[in-house]
This record gives structure tokens, C-alpha cells and sequence, in this order.
């Protein structure tokens, strides 16, 4: 193949600006902030369902702590009513009377053992609250630390978006430049080898693999004309040459 030599040059220039364009996507896909949110996002999965855990939990003591109240109120009403009947008078048999005595004693003993009961269920809802408080507590602080880091993210994803339009912009230039045919060629061998398709011969020496020439190839590609578009011997990639080439 054939090409002007100015043209074989504006593919060197091409070739960095390609170049530049993939370090560019390769630095917006790996933003450091991109694995915090990552681990962010991980994070708040697990505290969220703590928090619906703990919600639950809350709810349920919550339940618990009315039916244990309304229980201690039953039996103190029940044992003011009966203790109410033996002040007035109005069990007047000794048997109804001792009767009844007992079961005050029994009342007192169940108000006692469902007022131990209902202790426990407020010390263990307030336990739970304060969990609850904790997990939304640090859901918050994760909230805040993850938009932080979206915000950072969105500010650098910006700004590379910026230098790959600008980067664009200057590759449709160059490539204007170029021969159709030399383009096409120049992205097939780009597209085999890696995003390099072609690279400077200087001080004999291929940009491309970095290997040094032999005598005999050199001698060979310093025979072809200017216009004569060269192929590395060792890669295979686009040779340009240069003032630097040494053939």
C-alpha cells in the first residue's frame, strides 16, 4: 500500500490521541470512587436489613409491652374490685370472706410475676430502640458518605468526558487527513493488536514491540520508497518512519 508520508505521519499523531481516548475509558471505569460506592452500596444492604430486623423487633415488643400492660391493669382492677367488696362489707360469710382473702393473695402474687414480666419486655424494647437508633443512625452517615463520593465521582466523570470530547474532536481532524485506505488498514491492525496500530521507527526500533531491526530488514525497508506504507517485521503493526528511524 501507498500513502503520502505526511499522511503515514498523522497516524502517529492518531495513534496517540486513540491512545489517549482508551486511557481515558480505562480511567473513568476505574475510579477509585466507583469501588467505594461499590463498597458503600454493599455496606448499606447489610444495614438495611438490620434495620427492617430490628423494626420488626421493635414492633413486635411494642405489642408485647401493651398486652403485658393491659394484663397488669386486668388484674390490679380485679383485685381492687374484690379488695373494694371486703372493705364494705358486703361479704358478710367468714368462708366467702377467707375465700376472697386468698384470692387477693393470689391476685397480688400474678401482679407481681406479670409486672417482672413486663419489665423485661420494656428493657428489651428500649435494648431494641437503641439498636434500631444505632443501624439508622449509620445508615444516615452512609448515606451522606456515599453522596459525597458521588459527587466526586460525577465531578471526575465530567472532566473525562471533557478531554475525551476535546481528544475526539482532534482525532476527526487528524483522520481527515488520512486516506481512507490507510485508515481502514490502520484500524483492522489497531483492532488485532492490543489499541496500537501503529508506531515510529526510531533508532531502528519498532515503537510498537520494541524489538531492534536486523541489518537485513532494515536494509530492506530503507529501500522502498517514501510513499510506500511499511509493516514491522516483528509485529506486524504500521512502521512510520521518522527523521529518527536510522534506515
Amino acid at each position: 500500500m501507498k500513502a503520502d508520508p505526511f499522511a503515514q505521519l498523522s497516524l502517529l499523531d492518531l495513534q496517540q490521541q486513540d491512545s489517549t481516548l482508551a486511557q481515558l475509558a480505562h480511567r473513568k471505569r476505574t475510579l477509585p470512587e466507583l469501588a467505594t460506592l461499590e463498597l458503600l452500596a454493599e455496606r448499606r444492604k447489610e444495614l438495611d436489613g438490620e434495620r427492617v430486623e430490628n423494626e420488626t423487633r421493635v414492633s413486635d415488643l411494642t405489642r408485647d409491652q401493651r398486652k403485658a400492660d393491659g394484663e397488669v391493669e386486668n388484674v390490679k382492677a380485679r383485685r381492687q374490685r374484690d379488695q373494694q367488696r371486703m372493705d364494705s362489707g358486703q361479704v358478710s360469710s367468714p368462708k366467702d370472706l377467707q375465700s376472697m382473702q386468698h384470692e387477693v393473695t393470689a391476685l397480688d402474687r400474678r401482679i407481681r410475676t406479670l409486672e417482672d414480666e413486663e419489665l423485661e419486655v420494656m428493657e428489651a424494647l428500649e435494648e431494641a430502640e437503641a439498636v434500631l437508633t444505632r443501624v439508622r443512625d449509620e445508615l444516615g452517615v452512609l448515606d451522606a458518605q456515599s453522596a459525597e463520593s458521588e459527587s466526586t465521582r460525577d465531578r471526575a466523570v465530567a472532566e473525562l468526558d471533557g478531554q475525551a470530547a476535546d481528544t475526539q474532536t482532534e482525532r476527526e481532524l487528524t483522520a481527515a487527513k488520512i486516506p481512507d485506505s490507510l485508515l481502514t488498514l490502520y484500524d483492522k491492525v489497531r483492532a488485532q493488536h492490543g489499541g496500537l496500530g501503529a508506531a515510529a521507527l526510531r533508532q531502528r526500533t519498532c515503537g510498537g514491540c520494541r524489538l531492534e531491526l536486523n541489518g537485513a530488514d532494515l536494509r530492506e525497508l530503507a529501500a522502498l520508497p517514501s510513499d510506500e506504507v511499511l509493516r514491522c517485521p516483528e509485529c506486524n503493526r504500521i512502521l512510520v518512519r521518522t527523521s529518527e528511524s536510522g534506515t
